[in-house]
């Protein structure tokens, strides 16, 4: 019976959230736009523009410091101790990099980053989030 702990498995599923991450940030903006012209509830619900927002932040600020993805740190850790070369292998991990790593010059990144960013930001000013106060009737 093989112990070993499933680090190949473990180095997709960090792929995998990472992708999930990708996903929130830029089907995020989408949603809040089109939600917006449209008037779908939710588009402006604080928490969730704040977790955008929030998101979105920590990808700038890794570009402009030039810092690896703590996320992508970890997945090529866990490549590693499974021995495995890094971007071959299952079915997941091999179409998941295809979609998120590509090659340019950290400038390019910082830049395009930057510019989404500043998106997200007008999003706050053209369509503002809800600050709905909470309303408890269970009192009355």
């Amino acid at each position: 019976m093989n112990d070993a702990p499933p680090y190949q498995l473990l180095a997709d599923v960090v792929l995998s959230l990472h992708v999930a991450i990708v996903l929130f940030i830029v089907g995020g903006l989408i949603f809040i736009i089109v939600g917006n012209l449209r008037a779908w509830p939710g588009a402006n619900a604080f928490g969730f523009r704040a977790a955008h927002l929030a998101a979105i932040s920590v990808v700038v600020a890794e570009a402009w410091v030039g810092a690896i993805c703590p996320l992508t740190t970890f997945e090529m850790w866990l490549r590693a101790k499974a021995r495995a070369t890094t971007y071959a292998g299952s079915f997941i991990e091999y179409w998941l990099q295809r979609v998120l790593y590509y090659d340019a010059p950290p400038w390019v990144f910082a830049l395009a980053y930057s510019l989404f960013g500043l998106v997200v930001a007008a999003t706050w000013w053209y369509f503002p989030p809800m600050f709905r106060p909470r309303t408890d009737d269970s009192d009355v």
